[in-house]
């Protein structure tokens, strides 16, 4: 396993885009069921679709950079519901041909933050997932992906995360092995092809080539894979300012639950095998 400094300076290059729906009662819990129910998916299990939340030098919203690690930032929207969504991050490469996206391939992973707004007001998602600077998080712990299949070493990582609110940590998405995606690995990769060169405009998505169009000028991709299910205090809990939020991908083979504690509690615990964000809500 190769552990890696992610400069997040360089994701300025890349095209953001996230899977909405990959994991089972997430969109349910996050309250968006109902406007996701004009999406009829060709498995019952399948995500929804995707969504952009950063194009470089776009000329609305999407253009501002929303990646940081250790400050994230309400921009005074608390009232608005603002949820952590705890998620794999991939950083792909890929091949942009005859204006398509015609190949994907991870290269690294790393903990995720896909902060979101949870308001029903009818409009796209993306509009929920940037709302300025400092609003999406990424951590800087990036670890190589050796092959991006079962038999990788992606598929021993568990996902946890947790809420630390005046001196208390709150478990606050349901701790999942990654493996329980709804898709990932291969079939992540080929729905992913498939829906940024074919996603239509509909309900809560939005049609994607306008995106990808600007992929002849991008770097790569950060896909935000989906947020996992909340534990009860994420169900019920928004953040506030001064909340402390950790999330942590680590490989259950080596590591356990009680290091991931232990770490937030201050105890000398090396997550050798991990990659951890650790982000204060300003």
């Amino acid at each position: 396993m190769n552990k890696h400094h992610l400069n997040l300076e360089e994701l300025k290059d890349y095209l953001g885009f996230g899977v909405a729906g990959n994991f089972a009662n997430h969109l349910g819990e996050a309250g968006e069921a109902d406007e996701f129910s004009v999406i009829e998916t060709k498995e019952k299990d399948a995500p929804k679709g995707m969504f952009p939340f950063y194009i470089p030098e776009h000329d609305s919203f999407l253009g501002t950079y929303p990646i940081c690690d250790e400050i994230i930032k309400t921009h005074d929207r608390e009232d608005d519901n603002l949820q952590v969504e705890a998620e794999v991050a991939l950083i792909c490469d890929f091949v942009y041909e005859n204006d398509k996206i015609v190949d994907i391939t991870p290269k690294y992973f790393t903990a995720c933050n896909d902060f979101s707004i949870r308001i029903q007001d009818g409009n796209k998602l993306s509009t929920k997932k940037n709302w300025g600077v400092n609003t999406k998080g990424v951590s800087r712990d990036c670890i190589e992906i050796d092959n991006f299949t079962e038999e990788g070493i992606l598929n021993r990582y568990h996902i946890a995360s947790f809420i630390k609110r005046d001196g208390i940590v709150h478990d606050y998405g349901t701790t999942s092995a990654v493996k329980s995606y709804s898709y990932f690995f291969t079939q992540l990769k080929d729905w992913m092809i498939e829906k940024l060169n074919t996603q239509e405009d509909l309900g809560p998505l939005e049609e994607l080539t306008q995106f990808t169009k600007h992929a002849k000028d991008a770097k790569g991709l950060l896909i935000a894979a989906g947020a996992t299910a909340y534990a009860e205090f994420g169900k019920t809990h928004f953040l506030q300012k001064g909340d402390e939020i950790f999330v942590y991908i680590y490989d259950a083979h080596f590591h356990s639950f009680d290091d991931m504690y232990n770490d937030m509690c201050g105890m000398d615990t090396f997550l050798s095998k991990c990659s951890k964000l650790h982000q204060v809500v300003e």
